[in-house]
């Protein structure tokens, strides 16, 4: 069975599925048999005959010239809301026995999976009279280390320092960060130096806007999987 790394976001709409696509595609091009996972997927691209895309799936698929059963999606729901949400609206509540298969199966077919998540680490999963599951304890569940994407620029310090905070109580290991849409300058820079200095963990890279690649040795990235 091969190693796993989770990749949450500090919110939504930073880049996370971008930037998993470029970790993806590094591993891969360097010869490493990588894979994608996503519990959740909500806000699905929908064809005429109603058939639901994975969209966040198929990028990664696409950026990582990965098979399509190297990029696998347990449930994908039509609705752009949480996925507990999502779930309610369509009476398809997340079956977690069966997510963890589905992660274990793509773990099985691959030497380095990453695990996408859905939005921010407090993200519901599912919200019902049967059970109350946030991303958080999924994380815990699959016994993933986390990776953290982050917005470059302002107000990055603030939700960076909550995401690792918000781990840190959970138990749950962080890696490091990496900063996407990347421009450099004062501002920016500082906020490296501070999100480091506050949570004790590395800003791994800076991913500039339209980056194809991931500006980190594959070597290094790897490590980062247990």
């Amino acid at each position: 069975m091969g190693k796993a790394l989770f990749i949450t976001g500090t919110g939504t709409d930073i880049g996370k599925t971008y930037v998993t696509g470029l970790i993806v595609k590094k591993l891969r091009d360097a010869g490493l048999r990588a894979g994608y996972y996503k519990a959740a997927l909500s806000g699905a691209e929908i064809l005429a005959d109603g058939t639901l895309l994975p969209g966040d799936a198929l990028h990664v698929a696409r950026v990582a010239h990965l098979a399509a059963e190297d990029a696998s999606v347990s449930y994908i729901y039509r609705d752009a809301v949480s996925p507990h949400l999502a779930a309610q609206i369509e009476s398809c509540p997340m079956n977690f026995h069966k997510v963890e298969q589905d992660y274990r199966a793509a773990k099985e077919r691959t030497d380095y999976l990453t695990v996408e998540g859905s939005g921010g680490i407090i993200c519901p999963m599912r919200w019902d009279d049967a059970a109350h599951v946030i991303l958080d304890d999924l994380v815990l569940r699959l016994g993933l280390a986390a990776l953290v994407v982050a917005d470059a620029g302002l107000g990055t310090i603030n939700a960076a320092v909550l995401t690792a905070e918000h781990l840190k109580m959970r138990g749950i290991p962080l890696k490091g960060f990496v900063f996407n849409s990347w421009a450099g300058g004062v501002m920016q820079e500082d906020n490296v130096k501070m999100v480091e200095a506050l949570t004790g963990a590395p800003v791994l890279a800076r991913v500039e806007h339209g980056a194809a690649a991931l500006p980190m040795p594959a070597e290094a990235l790897a490590a980062l999987y247990d």
